[in-house]
């Protein structure tokens, strides 16, 4: 038997918004038959790199998030400041979870528009 990972699927209040939010993140595309119950994003079907990626899903539900994220996502961007702004400018904020204050840190602890916590790495050569 083989096994593949189809999607990632995010709870979410408002799935449209999210799935907006996040597709415009990637740069990814919104799945064409999404409704109010939930809406998909996946990379372009002509992207080379699209093999192995999974989709993300971001289904409605009624209940709000509580505690952090027991599964996140780490991005790696090309300028850690350039896509923080970036991102700030779509509606994302910057959050504190308890992370370290040490002036080292490589990541940047960020929230999309329903809380939900991922992080925006340094770029490989920094």
């Amino acid at each position: 038997m083989t096994l593949s990972l189809q999607c990632l699927t995010v709870d979410a209040h408002n799935p449209k918004a999210q799935a907006e939010f996040w597709a415009e993140v990637l740069g990814w595309s919104i799945g064409e038959d999404g409704d109010e119950i939930g809406y998909w994003i996946e990379r372009e079907l002509n992207d080379p790199n699209k093999t192995g990626f999974p989709d993300i899903l971001f289904l409605k539900v009624p209940d709000a998030k509580v505690i952090k994220n027991r599964l996140h996502l780490d991005l790696r961007p090309d300028n850690q400041e350039a896509e923080v702004a970036r991102l700030e400018r779509l509606g994302a904020k910057k959050i504190e979870i308890g992370q370290s204050d040490d002036a080292d840190t490589t990541w940047v602890v960020m929230s999309d528009l329903e809380g939900n916590e991922f992080c925006v790495l340094s770029a490989r050569n920094q």
